[in-house]
């Protein structure tokens, strides 16, 4: 959770990741005042709501695709997305995606092109 990274302004590193079912996944504050919160999560997985400043750790239970924000970075498109295994839950996800999209401010393109390389 960066103020500033190689995808630009207000973003997590990575913005994409693959992992496998049962990997945990760490979101680390490098800067202050961020979080990470899911949007949406695959059947039979646990949402999550990190405290702002506070690191927190998420298990991937289930295969699917996982995509979160940064809730007070939302309108600049802080977001992200991780693949666990297949896709079961494209549609949904991809749904969420232009809804954050169509909400940001700017960087308009970020999570688009994240998502883009769900296959």
């Amino acid at each position: 959770m960066k103020n500033s990274g190689a995808d630009g302004a207000m973003v997590f590193e990575p913005g994409y990741l693959e992992a496998e079912k049962g990997d945990t996944v760490k979101f680390v504050m490098t800067d202050p005042a961020h979080n990470s919160v899911s949007e949406v999560v695959p059947e039979g997985a646990e949402s999550w709501s990190g405290a702002i400043n506070k690191e927190i750790t998420v298990t991937l239970d289930a295969e699917g695709v996982y995509v979160y924000k940064c809730t007070p970075h939302a309108p600049l498109n802080m977001a992200g997305v991780i693949k666990v295994g297949e896709p079961t839950n494209y549609d949904e996800a991809k749904a969420a995606v232009e809804k954050l999209t169509a909400a940001a401010a700017t960087n308009k393109d970020r999570l688009t092109d994240y998502f883009s390389q769900v296959k």
